[in-house]
């Protein structure tokens, strides 16, 4: 008997139609019964790769082979979830399979991930779409009953693939050519470019030049106290006929009504005022407020953020063990803030799983005592959702819950709960106190019904903002006026809470067509936004300071180059909007794949060309001048796009030595001190990381004139005596116990320098990219042990991970936390590792000894 496999996205969707089709059993990995076999992919299984025989083996970070377009793409398995495509693989090539049905997320990449399995595993099967926006079994159901024609989805396929090879040769053939132009004077500098992640840095970019070009103003506001029979009330003087939109204000945003620019002008409010009396006028409304909407992903981040500080990829990371692991949650990884219309009895079962969790017992009653779960297109709206809907509570009740988990389930909870309640309700008061023809505002506010502020803990006893009465016909005197001296502030730098807001928004200031195109989208989606931001950051193009993200030098270089080069395209998200506008066309059948793929090839041959053929000495941009004079004749020294320059002599140093860029502040200190401390994030020509100090030293061959040039410390086999006097030991050596020194670029004992040494005990001080401070290394000497280390990188699989630095007989090795065993009690806390998690570094040298021993090619 023939059957039908049904290929879902997700396991759980498998799961949910598995039981919607009824007599499934459950067979591996897939559920099976008389008609049907159901199985799932986890997300993306395959990903483009260029043919063998058009791949680029050498050369392809010069300009040779650039622009590099082949004619088609082949597809490779993503390795973590290659078993996955096994499994489907032998499901497709049963021979009692006769037919397909696309089960994949309702959307773009849901039709991509199905098409790439279907090319890779060559399957013949014909194919039907199942189409699904709720996930109740009715709607399945409903959905098996009338699926769509292959034929019907083959303009949304085109344009999935059109998306993501469009993304590949952008973001491939511009990364290398700006690694291929900023690496022209030698050394290897990787310069990163993409459609999302560009325009995401130029947001940062434009903020910090913002900031740094701002210019505060003083201004002054006043301030009074009057006095009435019930009370004091204190006011804010205001200018009762400014007007917002007048063109002086409108072309000035820092002009309030309540701001005076001058302190003539507020010392005359004052004079005017002091000790005279005052008649009030107040007007009371009634206000409500609604409570916000369902979390989609990038909400959810940015309020995790706000609240508790979590990263976006953090709270990606625990919204999807709450889905995956623990069930508690739904898809976290939506751009919908809306449920089915289907969903209204799901709903109230889960208020039902909820009222039975102590936390939230009496916030669920009210909302089923007063049947507050109807149909309500705030919430309830299929025009709302595309692949998935919002973030709610699952049927799951929480067990074993982190408390990071915790806190982010409670956050998803009370959001959900909140919404079914009426908006909570305010009297608010405006008072103007009116002294010798001046305005003063006084505002209150009452709770009068909390409703669903309640469940933030909010109630009428709190929060109040009460005004003392004043009668009718009451003048009241004022008792103390006073200038306050402010300054206007530049405006704040981004947090990933409003860089993601920001993300989201970035079509809103396009033009009509573009900004209808991006609607509901902005730059990137919500499951790949936090990954562009950690990219940003594991780039180096930004970094966090506290919640604040700065970019770096590297960044402004990096849209110095695209704007003095004539890509501006890659810096806005007037890319996205245009590539979205034609890619709708293309859903609709107005536009054919193969010219939408013509126009990216002239733009990736235009990136290319223009990054090939500049040839002016430096890129136009605004550069700075240095404060410290040039060590060799004293003159001034100035910035340009690819070095420090003096003015008047031959002196000068790269931006980016050994591809890693220059602070402003760290050159400044490089030319005061002659010296850096331990610098991380170099690049050999090979593209291998590394660390080094830098030193400006006399010129050897031209006495009297001063190089820079790289110190990467002395290995095992120098018999240079080390001078050590005037220095603090670290601690003892744990092989001879001798002194053991910071030594520059490694911690080394005294008696393995010289021609007699006697020890060979030296530990470098970055290793695995993981900088090990002079306190973790006197741990490691006295009690054998640092603390848990969190920045180590693999080096053959470039992923991050933690451990230990132990005493091993002598040696410098790691030591893993060891996962806490499912079943009993475990009996040892950790285990030692004889090598690096990734098979990379054996304990008896380490990343740091090795980079030492083979000094890394670079050209200054």
């Amino acid at each position: 008997m023939s059957k039908i496999l049904i290929i879902a996205e997700k396991p759980s969707v498998a799961n949910d139609i598995a039981k919607a089709i009824g007599g499934c059993t459950k067979k591996d990995d897939f559920h099976e019964n008389d008609e049907y076999v159901v199985a799932a992919a986890v997300g993306h299984l395959l990903e483009l790769v260029v043919p063998e025989e058009y791949d680029i083996k050498r050369g392809k970070w010069s300009f040779t082979h650039l622009p590099h377009i082949p004619p088609h793409f082949d597809l490779r398995p993503i390795a973590k979830s290659e078993s996955k495509l096994k499994t489907l693989t032998k499901l497709l090539k049963r021979k009692d399979v006769s037919s397909i049905i696309n089960a994949c997320d309702a959307g773009r990449e849901g039709e991509l991930i199905f098409r790439y399995i279907m090319q890779y595993t060559k399957a013949k099967q014909p194919s039907t779409r199942l189409w699904l926006q709720s996930m109740t079994p009715t709607a399945i159901r409903d959905g098996l009953a009338h699926l769509r024609t292959d034929e019907q989805m083959l303009n949304l396929a085109d344009a999935a693939r059109s998306r993501s090879e469009a993304d590949w040769l952008v973001g491939i053939n511009g990364t290398r050519a700006m690694t291929a132009f900023n690496s022209k004077d030698g050394g290897f500098f990787l310069t990163t470019v993409g459609r999302v992640q560009t325009p995401t840095l130029t947001v940062v970019v434009e903020r910090e030049e913002a900031i740094r070009a701002f210019k505060s103003r003083d201004y002054w506001e006043v301030h009074a106290e009057f006095v009435c029979a019930q009370g004091v009330y204190k006011g804010r003087w205001f200018d009762p006929k400014f007007k917002k939109d007048a063109k002086e204000n409108a072309e000035d945003p820092e002009r309030k009504d309540n701001r005076l620019w001058s302190k003539i002008s507020a010392d005359t409010v004052v004079i005017a005022c002091e000790g005279q009396s005052g008649v009030v006028t107040e007007e009371t409304k009634p206000a409500t407020q609604m409570s916000p909407a369902l979390f989609d992903l990038t909400s959810l981040q940015r309020e995790a953020n706000a609240r508790f500080g979590f990263s976006a990829k953090n709270t990606l990371g625990l919204a999807q063990a709450l889905y995956e692991k623990h069930k508690v949650l739904t898809y976290p990884r939506t751009d919908a803030r809306a449920l089915p219309e289907d969903y209204i009895n799901t709903v109230k079962q889960t208020l039902t799983q909820l009222k039975e969790q102590n936390n939230y017992t009496r916030h669920v009653q009210p909302i089923e005592k007063n049947g507050w779960v109807k149909p309500n297109k705030r919430i309830f709206d299929n025009s709302k959702i595309s692949d998935h809907f919002a973030i709610i509570p699952t049927l799951e009740k929480p067990k074993n819950l982190s408390e990071p988990e915790q806190k982010l389930y409670d956050l998803v909870v009370k959001r959900f709960l909140s919404v079914f309640y009426p908006p909570a309700e305010f009297l608010v008061t405006t008072r103007v106190t009116t002294v010798k023809g001046h305005h003063f505002k006084t505002e209150g506010r009452v709770l009068t019904n909390p409703s669903w502020l309640a469940i933030y803990g909010r109630d009428e006893s709190k929060d109040d903002d009460t005004l003392v009465a004043v009668a009718e016909d009451e003048k009241v005197k004022t008792d103390h006026v006073d200038p306050v001296c402010l300054a206007t502030r530049p405006p704040a730098r981004y947090s990933e809470a409003t860089l993601l807001s920001a993300m989201e928004g970035a079509g809103k200031l396009l033009d009509d067509e573009l900004k209808e195109a991006m609607s509901g989208k902005g730059l990137g989606t919500p499951a790949t936004r936090a990954t562009i931001i950690e990219g940003l950051l594991g780039e180096k193009y930004i970094v966090r300071e506290g919640r604040e993200l700065i970019p770096t030098a590297k960044a402004f270089q990096l849209l110095t180059l695209l704007r003095g080069l004539g890509v501006e395209e890659l810096t806005s998200p007037e890319l996205t909007g245009h590539w979205e506008t034609k890619l709708a066309q293309m859903e609709r059948g107005e536009l054919k794949r193969d010219a939408f793929m013509r126009d990216i090839a002239q733009m990736t041959q235009i990136i290319v060309k223009r990054a090939k053929e500049y040839n002016a000495d430096t890129i136009p941009g605004d550069y700075a001048t240095l404060k410290t004079p040039c060590p060799n004749c004293g003159s001034v020294m100035k910035e340009n796009y690819r070095r420090f320059a003096c003015a008047k002599c031959e002196f000068s140093i790269s931006k980016t030595p050994g591809g890693r860029t220059f602070e402003l502040p760290e050159v400044e200190d490089l030319l005061k001190t002659r010296e850096t401390p331990l610098l991380t994030g170099f690049r050999s020509k090979r593209g291998l990381p590394f660390a080094a100090i830098l030193r400006i030293v006399e010129d050897k061959e031209s006495p009297a004139r001063y190089k820079m040039e790289f110190d990467f410390g002395q290995s095992n086999d120098d018999d240079e005596e080390v001078d050590f006097t005037g220095q603090t030991p670290i601690g003892l050596c744990i092989k001879c116990g001798g002194k053991v020194y910071d030594n520059g670029v490694s911690y080394i004992c005294e008696n393995a320098t010289g021609l007699t040494k006697n020890c060979d005990f030296r530990s470098g001080k970055v290793i695995l990219q993981q900088e090990v401070s002079p306190e973790q290394m006197a741990k490691l000497l006295t009690t054998g042990r640092t603390d848990l280390l969190t920045s180590f990188k693999s080096a053959r699989t470039g992923r991050m991970f933690k451990a230990y630095l132990v005493n091993n007989n002598g040696k410098t090795g790691f030591e893993f936390e060891a996962k806490a065993p499912k079943a009993e009690p475990a009996t040892k806390s950790r285990k030692t590792a004889k090598t690096d998690v990734a098979d990379d570094v054996p304990v008896k040298k380490t990343v740091a000894q090795k980079t030492v021993a083979k000094k890394p090619s670079t050209k200054k």
